[in-house]
């Protein structure tokens, strides 16, 4: 039977960049469906991981970095998904949450073979995560109604390549735990 992670990512942000008017949308119709999969993943004592952007800090750590996202704009969208004390935290620099991080290390170590997905952004850090998960023979989940996006075509495309090229499967965060 597989063990699965829930991994987050992206989330903690401080959406002071250059995208953030066109993603804060996507991520508020998301984030009530984040937040279901992460009281379902407490609740079932699922590992969750957030694995999320320095922003080019390479000092920081979970708590500048959610002080940080805290203290944005945009507090409403970080509030509810806020680490607890059981969660555990990677920092990333680039898209995927695989890329010279230990993450796939953890995951051995937490003896986990399915993820499942969510956070933002859909066609760029969510994708190129999954793609790395695939490639490392690991199944995966995305949590459709969980993920935001900046581009709403090529987030549609990002789905079906990840249901079809990586055989992920795509489904409302209702199902994306069972």
């Amino acid at each position: 039977m597989a063990k699965t992670a829930l991994v987050i990512i992206d989330m903690l942000n401080t959406y002071e960049h250059d995208d953030a008017d066109r993603l804060t949308p996507s991520v508020a119709r998301a984030l009530p469906a984040v937040v279901n999969l992460l009281e379902q993943a407490r609740d079932r004592r699922i590992p969750v991981i957030y694995a999320n952007d320095n922003f080019g800090k390479w000092r920081s750590h979970l708590g500048e970095i959610l002080e940080a996202a805290l203290a944005g704009p945009h507090a409403d969208l970080v509030e509810p998904v806020r680490p607890d004390e059981d969660s555990y935290f990677i920092v990333k620099a680039r898209h995927s949450v695989f890329y010279e991080t230990p993450l796939a290390y953890l995951l051995r170590t937490l003896d986990v073979d399915h993820l499942v997905l969510c956070g933002q952004v859909t066609e760029q850090c969510v994708l190129y995560s999954a793609l790395d998960a695939h490639i490392r023979r690991l199944s995966i989940t995305v949590a459709r109604d969980a993920v935001a996006h900046i581009h709403e075509d090529l987030a549609d495309a990002a789905l079906r390549m990840m249901e079809v090229n990586m055989s992920a499967r795509v489904v409302p965060a209702a199902d994306a735990l069972r």
